[in-house]
């Protein structure tokens, strides 16, 4: 009697394919990871997932989150002299 063995697949799997890294996301909005990692602290940042020390963010949630950010009319902050 003969074991069958399941063939490989394939392709592997890639499970991260809908996730960046912070130092991606970093250099996609132009700003420093140290930034992205005093958001996450304070909770005003995109939402991020942590795999033991890597810090991942779904795509589709940092577009959701970009999006909320949109002011219909922005207020121009301006220094008023006295």
């Amino acid at each position: 009697m003969q074991t069958t063995v399941p063939a490989p697949q394939d392709k592997p799997l890639n499970l991260l394919a809908d996730w960046i890294s912070r130092e991606q996301l970093a250099g996609e909005l132009g700003l420093a990871s140290d930034t992205l990692a005093r958001w996450e602290a304070r909770q005003v940042g995109p939402p991020c997932t942590r795999i033991g020390r890597k810090v991942l963010y779904r795509r589709t949630a940092v577009q959701e989150w970009i999006s909320a950010q949109e002011q219909p009319n922005p207020i121009l902050k301006t220094r008023r002299r006295k």
